[in-house]
């Protein structure tokens, strides 16, 4: 892990997007990103799951790999899936470990009650751990910003400041108000990585389909479209059926004589 890229005293924003194939990876390292994180929301994104709940460490393994080809230069961070750290933890090192050997720089585990344990088994097997408080996904009930009154989000900030005392070397906030996550980051001597949470985390993450226009579900409001690559694959696609059935594709340039 570059430890530069998460210094809090006079560093850049850091910039991390998720990718989950080989190449995206060499696009979005091309593009000259500081992490790619190889998410569990491939499930919903790449793989037409309901919740990132419904795969495991073979889909994880399987996307890691192909993700880590891709990569070059550029730290990959993966998701635990559920099944490998929660809700009993015994065999998240040797999962953790699986990942790492697959050439990852780091995982990324959710907030949950006993997670600082498991953060400290990683650590002490030398794993680097990035956090993440908030809206975590695998085990939300409502999808919807959290930390809005004050008892949760007091819970929000003591949640990021113990998976911090525990070893993590940032934690990601998601989808919950500026302020908050202003505070929380005030409060962390780690950096925090912000989606849905603001602009004055130390760093933003997005998911790539989201950003792409790639994602045919709703997208969340914090989310920007900087493309829409949906659009332009539909029209490549559209105008190669027509030329094949007008016959103007294959063309004497693309013949073999």
């Amino acid at each position: 892990m570059n430890k530069a890229i998460f210094n809090k005293v006079n560093f850049h924003k850091t910039v991390m997007l998720t990718a989950y194939d080989y190449p995206t990876a060499v696009l979005v390292a091309r593009a000259g990103v500081d992490m790619i994180l190889v998410g569990d929301s491939l499930a919903n994104v790449v793989l037409g799951l309901d919740a990132t709940t419904q795969i495991g460490m073979d889909e994880m393994m399987h996307h890691a790999r192909a993700v880590c080809r891709g990569a070059g230069q550029v730290p990959v961070v993966a998701d635990m899936p559920f099944e490998a750290y929660q809700p009993e933890g015994a065999d998240a090192v040797r999962h953790a470990r699986r990942l790492i050997e697959a050439g990852c720089a780091a995982v990324k585990v959710e907030w949950f009650a006993g997670i600082e344990a498991v953060i400290r088994l990683l650590r002490a097997d030398g794993i680097e751990v990035m956090g993440h408080a908030g809206l975590t996904p695998q085990t939300a009930v409502d999808f919807k910003v959290q930390g809005r009154d004050a008892a949760s989000a007091a819970a929000i900030l003591e949640q990021a400041r113990a998976m911090a005392a525990a070893g993590c070397f940032a934690v990601v906030l998601e989808c919950v108000p500026e302020g908050l996550a202003r505070e929380i980051t005030g409060a962390l001597k780690v950096p925090t990585i912000g989606i849905g949470a603001g602009k004055f985390c130390d760093g933003q993450v997005l998911v790539l389909h989201d950003m792409l226009g790639l994602n045919d579900r709703k997208v969340p409001r914090f989310v920007k479209k900087y493309a829409d690559a949906s659009g332009l694959i539909l029209n490549a696609v559209r105008q190669y059926k027509e030329e094949v059935i007008s016959g103007k594709f294959p063309a004497p340039e693309h013949t073999f004589h």
